[in-house]
């Protein structure tokens, strides 16, 4: 059965990766694309998914602009892991959008999308959880529409913008709360501490861009993430998170999970966007979210692997 999909994202290298992956399976119906304030700053995420669009062959799929700012307190903007411009300093490197963002702002499309969609729409949230938090508290009725959030999001053992927080969830707190606690919409969390265990190789990198000329370009868009990653793992690799994310939405269970409550930090103070996970075995699970915890990293890699070589032999 075909996955009608939808990717909230703010582009981002491991962003791009994840488009990518989506974009080459077949099981998947790519319904829209809609960005957010994130990795770096609005404009830039939205020209970054448009030309990303247009490198993958799928500019006829909608991009529409959403949030530039968090719900309700500004948050000073501190990742450098992407670079100046979200891809390494690269962004320039990708062909021109050959498409303007769809005119309705992201809530409109998702409610749009949502509404027209025969089966439940999968929304992948991979950024700051805004427009999403907006769409629900706008369209509360469309929540039966929603099969499930796949979220990239979080740090049950701690952070990697403070101590206590991870960088989507700490972009916009409120926003996080309301989409994880609040809203009860079926969602998996799949978080760092996970997808940090799921890090590939930058000898595994070269293989993807040796398999086809878009590998290349998407490759190429890594050096100053792989750099800070190599710093973050202490080997030569890096972090795929958005990635991990959108492969268990196209294969549901490639993660294992485990339903948790949660709650969202939101105070200010050393602990604020932190992830609080109840997992005492007491507290009853009803209410909770499902967190990614486990997968096989090689069953994992290989998925990636295969989809991102999809796009044929290199010229």
């Amino acid at each position: 059965m075909t996955i009608p999909l939808i990717i909230d994202t703010d582009p981002g290298v491991d962003d791009a990766l994840a488009l990518a992956v989506a974009v080459a399976s077949p099981e998947v119906d790519l319904l829209g694309v809609t960005t957010v304030f994130g990795n770096v700053g609005l404009d830039k995420t939205t020209r970054n998914a448009l030309r990303l669009m247009t490198l993958l062959g799928r500019d006829d799929v909608p991009v529409a602009v959403g949030a530039e700012r968090p719900l309700v307190h500004p948050q000073p903007h501190v990742s450098r892991a992407h670079g100046a411009d979200g891809l390494s300093g690269f962004a320039d490197t990708l062909p021109e959008a050959t498409v303007e963002p769809d005119p309705r702002d992201a809530v409109t499309l998702l409610k749009d999308l949502l509404e027209a969609s025969e089966e439940p729409v999968t929304i992948v949230p991979i950024g700051p959880l805004t427009n999403i938090a907006l769409l629900l508290a706008a369209h509360p009725r469309l929540k039966d529409r929603i099969a499930r959030l796949v979220v990239m999001g979080g740090g049950i053992r701690g952070g990697n913008i403070t101590a206590a927080a991870e960088f989507n969830l700490w972009c916009d707190p409120e926003a996080a709360r309301r989409v994880l606690v609040e809203e009860r919409v079926p969602t998996t969390l799949v978080t760092m501490d996970l997808t940090k265990r799921c890090a590939v190789s930058a000898e595994w990198l070269q293989r993807v861009g040796e398999s086809s000329e878009i590998g290349a370009r998407l490759v190429g868009l890594t050096p100053d993430y792989l750099a800070t990653y190599r710093q973050f793992l202490g080997w030569d690799g890096m972090a795929v998170h958005d990635a991990v994310a959108v492969a268990e939405a196209v294969r549901p269970g490639i993660l294992t999970t485990q339903r948790f409550p949660v709650e969202v930090e939101c105070a200010f103070g050393p602990g604020r966007g932190g992830l609080l996970v109840d997992e005492r075995l007491e507290t009853p699970k009803e209410d909770g979210v499902d967190i990614a915890v486990d997968t096989d990293l090689d069953v994992l890699r290989g998925f990636l692997f295969e989809r991102l070589s999809a796009f044929g032999v290199r010229q």
